[in-house]
């Protein structure tokens, strides 16, 4: 594509938060850059000087004190210690008065809309932490919630870091063990379940299993049930329970909080990597790291304001929740949603419509189903405000960035994002200042020392490889929970290539500077010695208005050999449809015409449905070990792991 997709207007430019952070950089440390390059450069070769000033322009609440790293030259990355004197409450950055009132809104479907104020939120987080603090919980305990989208969810995180307890989440969907998984590995003090939630219009009740779960965490000293599909719901059965409502009237006079003063590094999520493969890893995050990207990435690379309405469709169980919540600390609005999104087609644009979104946030899956529904937004709803829309979860596709510029708004910066739940956070993200072109990621992350090697270490431009980062950044884990040694953790990031973070995707760099992402590492095919990243065959197929989903895999070839593959792709069709010889043919020639022969698989094979991951990942690697007869290991961290029987004795 000759012209980019958008392109930001000179005068918008200058009033950007990124714009204004270039200006605060000449009087803080008289710097002065000509354009994002040389911004980025100079963050990661003066990384102290940056993420000072980054303290310093977004007014975090706290003390800096005077080191902002150290650096212990023997162990490399893992031997950063950022911000060493520092103290700070990550609950009190994000409940700091602002002039933009509302804290957040929240849409249950289309039943259910509650508002909060940012009073109203201080007064409720007062309450909680008074009665956690009666139970005993001090800095260090843990708090699991298995809640929806809720408001008494980011109560509750705000609780928890007010006083310094761990908070550790996961959606009210994943089963009793999938639970168990996680929270029976981290031993929490307190659990903060519900009665249900609703999803396609549906009541899906989980009393059984949230008696069940707490019956199985023997740590527990209470648990707290919130009524969202009843009125009042029946505890009985669960023990140590109490109802939210009950708990906190407990405390109705409390209004105020006290901040714990916490380190830089205080332990604040504990978050779980996806479980396809195993038991779910626990990734220990801190607060001041968490913080301080987070607020880079909303107002640099985001362009958050005061005031502004920030959404995202996430649960509890994706990171992305974490992300977004952090909004509140740049005086955003938060717009919460749970449930479907398709409960009907145009309910987040409705959504969007009612509340004056500025910040659209989903996944690249939503928005290729949204494509298919035949749904054009921009005829019905009133998008003006909206500023950027956000994309992440998976690649997105040229032909999604085809459909938000065509289908959406014209005017509106698309960007897609990567990172992860590693990282709570992104490597590779947007930019207002810079265009946005067809198919690539904007730009790298300012402090983010990305690169892409090949296979021996060396970087390389233009071509495929491995994403990395060669430098310390404060958002990295601290550790993982109970790998007292750090060899999960080591083995984790940082054997691929010794001392360098090695994250597992598989990309390049392009000549805008731009990132394509082609799929996980782990996932990629390699026919003949030659590597392809999965999302280069999704692009293409699913370009194919007769398929609505699509799944690749390398299948080891002849059976029961290890050492070349052939390339097996799995199609999920509109309803009615059929893989007929004709629509075989236009599947393998538009592979073949847009990428090369070898991207063309050796089988196609139709599927009623594809197994994904609760936050809408694809799951390659559990499908893999489906065809070639291996066990999978954690089924409880699939939305559908009913699908994965469509692959058993395929092909």
């Amino acid at each position: 594509m000759s012209n980019p997709c958008w392109t930001p207007a000179p005068g918008e430019i200058s009033k950007t938060k990124l714009a204004a952070f270039m200006q605060h950089l000449q009087q803080f440390c008289g710097v002065t850059h000509q354009n994002y390059e040389s911004l980025w450069g100079w963050s990661i070769e003066e990384p102290e000087l940056f993420w000072r000033a980054v303290w310093d322009f977004c007014d975090v609440i706290g003390i800096p004190g005077e080191r902002v790293l150290e650096l212990d030259s023997l162990k490399g990355m893992l031997g950063a210690s950022w911000f060493p004197e520092a103290k700070l409450n990550f609950a009190e950055n994000l409940l700091r008065p602002s002039c933009n009132p509302e804290a957040m809104v929240f849409w249950g479907e289309d039943r259910i809309k509650r508002s909060l104020s940012r009073q109203q939120l201080q007064a409720e987080v007062a309450k909680l932490t008074a009665g956690l603090l009666e139970l005993g919980v001090v800095a260090g305990d843990r708090v699991a919630v298995w809640l929806p989208n809720l408001p008494e969810a980011i109560i509750a995180m705000l609780s928890c870091a007010s006083i310094g307890a761990i908070f550790t989440s996961a959606s009210p969907d994943f089963g009793v063990q999938g639970a168990l998984d996680r929270f029976g590995q981290v031993a929490p003090k307190v659990l903060i379940g519900v009665d249900g939630y609703f999803y396609n219009g549906k009541v899906i009740d989980v009393l059984g299993k949230l008696a069940e779960v707490a019956r199985q965490l023997p740590t527990l000293q209470q648990v707290i049930v919130v009524s969202y599909v009843t009125e009042t719901c029946t505890l009985t059965g669960i023990p140590k329970a109490l109802g939210w409502h009950d708990f906190v009237a407990r405390h109705a006079e409390v209004d105020s909080i006290t901040f714990a003063a916490l380190p830089f590094n205080h332990p604040l999520y504990i978050l779980y990597s996806s479980g396809t493969t195993g038991v779910p890893k626990c990734i220990v995050h801190g607060a001041g790291g968490t913080l301080l990207q987070h607020l880079k990435e909303h107002q640099l690379h985001g362009d958050v304001r005061t005031g502004d309405r920030v959404f995202y469709f996430t649960t509890c169980g994706w990171m992305m929740w974490n992300w977004l919540v952090t909004g509140l600390a740049s005086g955003a609005t938060l717009l919460l949603y749970d449930g479907s999104p398709f409960v009907w087609n145009g309910i987040l644009f409705d959504y969007a419509q009612a509340e004056r979104m500025t910040h659209f946030g989903t996944s690249a899956k939503y928005l290729d189903a949204l494509s298919k529904t035949g749904l054009i937004p921009n005829k019905h709803f009133d998008l003006t405000p909206l500023r950027a829309i956000f994309s992440t979860g998976s690649p997105l596709s040229e032909e999604g960035f085809d459909f938000v510029y065509q289908s959406i708004k014209q005017n509106v910066q698309l960007a897609s994002i990567s990172g992860g739940t590693d990282i709570v956070s992104c490597f590779v993200l947007g930019n207002p200042t810079l265009p946005v072109w067809r198919g690539e990621i904007q730009c790298r992350g300012l402090g983010m020392a990305v690169d892409v090697y090949d296979d021996e270490g060396n970087p390389v431009r233009g071509v495929k490889g491995e994403l990395v980062c060669n430098k310390a950044f404060p958002s990295m884990p601290l550790y993982f929970w109970n790998d007292t040694d750090g060899i999960k953790y080591r083995a984790a990031y940082f054997e691929r290539f010794p001392g360098i973070w090695c994250h597992g995707d598989f990309c390049e760099i392009t000549g805008h500077n731009g990132l394509i992402i082609y799929g996980r590492s782990d996932a990629t095919l390699n026919p003949g010695g030659v590597r392809i990243g999965t999302a280069e065959i999704y692009r293409q197929v699913e370009r194919l208005p007769e398929v609505l989903e699509s799944m690749v895999i390398a299948q080891n070839w002849p059976p029961g050999s290890l050492g070349d593959v052939r390339i097996v792709l799995f199609v999920k069709l509109r309803e009615g449809g059929t893989l007929s010889d004709a629509l075989e043919k236009e599947i393998r020639s538009t592979i073949r015409n847009n990428t090369t022969p070898r991207h063309v698989p050796e089988k196609i094979l139709a599927v009623p449905d594809i197994p994904r991951t609760k936050s809408g990942k694809l799951v390659e690697l559990a499908v893999r070990c489906v065809v070639h007869g291996e066990p999978v290991k954690n089924i409880e961290a699939m939305l559908n792991p009913e699908a994965l029987e469509h692959f058993r004795n395929r092909p």
